[in-house]
């Protein structure tokens, strides 16, 4: 059983920066983050860990401390100024790519296009990027498009950390749906997300069984595992590496590795240790052996 790490892999810098800041924050003085920093558990019990307490954006009674933290995925302006009106430090951790997403969405805004949004309608960043334009439609899919209105100009970006190929297909979709209209798109998915994707292709040629690490419920993660799925691998994705099972692996001849961007570093370090002692495992243990204790332990 060979392992494979992509080449491209694992927490980015705005993520890196976000816990940095809100690290050395905590220490200073007490903290409350407004939401999941990253989308990662592991990242929310080392947080816990120095003191940082969980509030609500939406919530102006949910921050018992003086400091607050937006987290790396965003928020809108309107959020942003509450709690510094309502007497609030604010340390703001938004990821410098996200930001160019809110600055491109203002820009099309003040050009006078209907602004459109392609990524996932309750996703805190794309909450964060429709905030303070009420008139913006969200869509994912085909079916969403109906949603956006009949307008001469029409200005698109994207989530971050959606897939370039859905991206494009959907402005695609758009231009043909609205042949009158000036579509412009200004392509906001960020540079480690596309390196990540780049990456995953790569692995899905030379591969067989697929790993990916991360939050169950970070969407850069997930979009990663369902491009291996989508490709017919058998694809895993996990957020430690208890959750790896012997079992999975008793047929892979090329096993890739990758992670999401909020992965950290000593958890991809974990899994890479557990995925080669499995190897081992496979490979001084007889086949028929292998399979009674498998079946000993099921």
């Amino acid at each position: 059983m060979n392992i494979i790490l992509a080449q491209h892999h694992g927490m980015c810098f705005g993520v890196r920066d976000a816990l940095r800041t809100t690290h050395t924050a905590a220490q200073r003085a007490p903290l409350t983050i407004l939401g999941q920093l990253v989308h990662n558990p592991l990242v929310d019990r080392h947080l816990a860990a120095v003191g940082a307490q969980r509030g609500d954006l939406d919530d102006l009674n949910s921050s018992s401390t003086q400091q607050v933290a937006i987290t790396a995925h965003g928020a809108s302006d309107k959020h942003r100024h509450a709690w510094q009106s309502a007497g609030h430090t604010v340390i703001d951790t938004t990821c410098p790519l996200v930001k160019k997403a809110h600055h491109a969405l203002a820009t099309l805004v003040s050009d006078g296009y209907q602004p459109v949004v392609i990524g996932q309608s309750q996703h805190v960043e794309v909450r964060g990027l429709v905030g303070d334009f009420p008139q913006a439609v969200v869509v994912l899919n085909e079916s969403d498009l109906m949603q956006i209105p009949s307008h001469p100009k029409l200005g698109i970006v994207s989530q971050t950390t959606q897939p370039i190929e859905i991206a494009l297909r959907l402005v695609d979709s758009i231009k043909r749906l609205h042949r009158s209209s000036e579509v412009r798109f200004i392509d906001t998915i960020c540079h480690p997300t596309k390196q990540r994707q780049t990456a995953m292709d790569d692995l899905i040629r030379d591969c067989d069984h697929i790993v990916v690490i991360g939050g169950r419920n970070s969407n850069n993660t997930r979009q990663l595992a369902q491009k291996a799925l989508s490709h017919g691998l058998r694809t895993l994705q996990i957020e430690r590496p208890e959750e790896l099972d012997p079992a999975w692996f008793s047929d892979a001849r090329n096993v890739g590795v990758t992670a999401g961007t909020s992965t950290l570093d000593e958890t991809v370090d974990a899994v890479m240790q557990r995925l080669r002692q499995i190897a081992a495992e496979l490979r001084t243990t007889p086949a028929h052996e292998f399979l009674r204790t498998m079946l000993q332990a099921a």
